[in-house]
Protein backbone atom coordinates (compact mmCIF):
# COMPACT_ATOMS: atom_id res chain seq x y z
CA UNK A 1 0.00 0.00 0.00
CA UNK A 2 1.59 3.41 -0.99
CA UNK A 3 1.36 5.67 1.99
CA UNK A 4 -0.24 9.60 1.89
CA UNK A 5 3.01 11.08 1.12
CA UNK A 6 4.12 9.05 -2.00
CA UNK A 7 3.70 11.08 -5.24
CA UNK A 8 1.64 9.63 -8.22
CA UNK A 9 3.03 7.00 -10.25
CA UNK A 10 3.36 9.45 -13.09
CA UNK A 11 4.98 12.10 -10.70
CA UNK A 12 7.81 9.71 -10.14
CA UNK A 13 8.57 9.01 -13.61
CA UNK A 14 8.65 12.48 -14.58
CA UNK A 15 11.24 12.65 -11.45
CA UNK A 16 13.04 9.84 -12.75
CA UNK A 17 13.49 10.35 -16.41
CA UNK A 18 14.39 14.42 -15.72
CA UNK A 19 16.43 13.19 -12.56
CA UNK A 20 18.86 12.06 -14.76
CA UNK A 21 21.89 14.13 -15.54
CA UNK A 22 21.67 16.58 -18.43
CA UNK A 23 17.88 15.64 -18.69
CA UNK A 24 17.03 19.80 -17.37
CA UNK A 25 19.61 21.24 -18.81
CA UNK A 26 18.71 19.91 -22.44
CA UNK A 27 15.36 21.38 -21.38
CA UNK A 28 16.56 24.57 -20.89
CA UNK A 29 18.55 24.70 -23.76
CA UNK A 30 15.74 24.05 -26.34
CA UNK A 31 13.35 26.32 -24.50
CA UNK A 32 14.05 28.96 -26.59
CA UNK A 33 13.90 27.17 -29.79
CA UNK A 34 14.89 24.21 -31.98
CA UNK A 35 18.88 23.71 -32.16
CA UNK A 36 20.64 21.30 -34.33
CA UNK A 37 22.85 18.23 -32.01
CA UNK A 38 25.89 19.97 -32.67
CA UNK A 39 24.99 23.50 -31.43
CA UNK A 40 23.01 21.87 -28.84
CA UNK A 41 26.53 19.47 -27.82
CA UNK A 42 28.45 22.63 -28.22
CA UNK A 43 26.18 24.59 -25.63
CA UNK A 44 26.35 21.19 -23.23
CA UNK A 45 29.56 21.96 -22.37
CA UNK A 46 31.22 18.58 -21.12
CA UNK A 47 28.15 16.67 -22.40
CA UNK A 48 29.81 13.96 -24.34
CA UNK A 49 28.09 13.32 -27.61
CA UNK A 50 27.58 9.68 -26.48
CA UNK A 51 25.46 10.91 -23.67
CA UNK A 52 23.88 13.58 -25.54
CA UNK A 53 22.57 11.26 -28.10
CA UNK A 54 21.07 9.01 -25.08
CA UNK A 55 19.58 11.71 -23.50
CA UNK A 56 18.01 13.16 -26.67
CA UNK A 57 16.69 9.28 -27.18
CA UNK A 58 14.89 9.26 -24.00
CA UNK A 59 13.29 12.79 -24.12
CA UNK A 60 11.95 11.83 -27.59
CA UNK A 61 10.60 8.34 -26.58
CA UNK A 62 9.07 10.40 -23.42
CA UNK A 63 7.44 12.50 -25.70
CA UNK A 64 9.11 15.89 -24.61
CA UNK A 65 11.59 16.35 -27.67
CA UNK A 66 10.99 15.59 -31.59
CA UNK A 67 13.71 15.02 -33.90
CA UNK A 68 12.48 17.29 -37.05
CA UNK A 69 12.94 16.33 -40.76
CA UNK A 70 16.20 19.15 -41.00
CA UNK A 71 17.41 17.16 -37.95
CA UNK A 72 17.60 19.68 -35.39
CA UNK A 73 15.56 19.13 -32.13
CA UNK A 74 12.82 20.75 -30.51
CA UNK A 75 10.73 20.86 -27.41
CA UNK A 76 6.93 19.13 -28.19
CA UNK A 77 4.05 20.84 -26.65
CA UNK A 78 4.55 18.71 -23.68
CA UNK A 79 8.45 19.99 -23.39
CA UNK A 80 7.32 23.49 -23.95
CA UNK A 81 4.84 23.02 -20.86
CA UNK A 82 7.47 21.29 -18.93
CA UNK A 83 10.09 24.09 -19.82
CA UNK A 84 6.95 26.79 -18.44
CA UNK A 85 6.73 24.56 -15.57
CA UNK A 86 10.16 24.66 -14.35
CA UNK A 87 10.74 28.62 -14.79
CA UNK A 88 9.55 29.02 -11.11
CA UNK A 89 12.74 26.49 -10.05
CA UNK A 90 15.35 28.66 -12.77
CA UNK A 91 13.78 32.20 -10.94
CA UNK A 92 14.31 29.89 -7.31
CA UNK A 93 18.03 28.95 -8.70
CA UNK A 94 18.16 32.62 -9.70
CA UNK A 95 17.60 33.60 -6.54
CA UNK A 96 19.42 31.61 -4.37
CA UNK A 97 22.24 30.63 -7.33
CA UNK A 98 25.34 31.96 -5.29
CA UNK A 99 24.54 29.82 -1.98
CA UNK A 100 23.93 27.14 -3.72
CA UNK A 101 27.03 26.79 -5.89
CA UNK A 102 29.13 27.68 -2.66
CA UNK A 103 27.30 24.62 -1.09
CA UNK A 104 28.26 22.46 -3.91
CA UNK A 105 32.13 24.25 -3.96
CA UNK A 106 32.02 23.00 -0.46
CA UNK A 107 30.99 19.57 -0.54
CA UNK A 108 33.99 19.55 -3.52
CA UNK A 109 36.67 20.13 -0.80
Amino acid sequence: MRSASAPPAPALAAMELLGQRWMLRVVWELEPGPLGFLELRRRMGNCSSSMLSVRMQRLTEAGVAVKKADKSYELTTAGKELAAALKPLWQWAGHWGTHLERTAADSDA
